[in-house]
């Protein structure tokens, strides 16, 4: 029986906030798989800036666009976190920055806030933030995201997190109106390839040439208006 009481699954142990490992995080998960390669929308990494220099561009994820105008994948927008935003709060800072990133790129069609480990520690209301600047810019889609890093094992928590923020930010707030997708017998959606090296471009080929249409990618070189499009799809 001896050493039988320490004889766990030691990768089933919770990752240390702050602490580099060899694996992702929940929010690596969240920004690195499911957000981060939709191509049209801003993704900030709201924190100290590590997380952000950490997750940036450690991926092929190919896109059409022009980066920088309508594109942004390859970019990265931190809050920049410091002691006396840990200390007082950061949701001013955010505020800030979600108003420049409007103002440098007008076309973008949606942003993201990837909360890192302190956001969650100190307990910033990134839910208010969003709320009150969709309204401010007309029911921009704005959406927090929950994935900080101490949340999860690995970053399998962060593709959960991330895509019930898909369905509560996304999905509940599309309306009949805003809404112009028409729909067809063949429409399908490929799911889980965030197009690395360009590989969900390739499956796409595939698909069409079949005869059927693909009216989303997830995520790879997606659009927020695929994601919106997704619940619509045969398959």
């Amino acid at each position: 029986e001896a050493g039988k009481a320490d004889c766990g699954v030691k990768s089933n142990l919770k990752s240390i906030p702050g602490v580099m490992t060899i694996r992702g995080c929940a929010y690596a998960g969240s920004k690195g798989v499911v957000w981060g390669p939709i191509k049209d929308m801003i993704h900030i990494s709201h924190g100290p800036v590590g997380c952000g220099q950490y997750s940036w561009g450690s991926r092929r994820n190919y896109y059409a666009g022009t980066t920088g105008i309508d594109t942004f994948v390859t970019l990265q927008f931190t809050s920049d976190f410091q002691e006396k935003d840990i200390v007082f709060g950061g949701d001013k800072k955010l505020v800030k920055l979600i108003d420049e990133l409007q103002e440098l790129f007008p076309l973008n069609n949606g942003i993201t806030i990837q909360s890192e480990c302190p956001i969650g520690l100190i307990g910033d209301d990134i839910e208010a933030v969003s709320k009150a600047k969709s309204k401010e810019y007309g029911g921009k889609t704005i959406v927090p995201v929950r994935c900080e890093g101490f949340r999860g094992v690995s970053q399998s928590l962060g593709h959960h997190i991330a895509n019930d923020a898909v369905r509560d930010w996304v999905f509940d707030k599309l309306t009949p109106e805003k809404s112009r997708f028409e729909s067809t017998a063949y429409d399908v959606a490929i799911i889980g390839d965030y197009n690395i090296g360009g590989d969900a471009w390739s499956s796409r080929i595939l698909l069409e040439e079949m005869g059927l249409r693909v009216i989303a990618q997830w995520s790879g070189d997606g659009s927020l208006a695929e994601l919106e499009a997704t619940p619509k799809a045969k398959l």
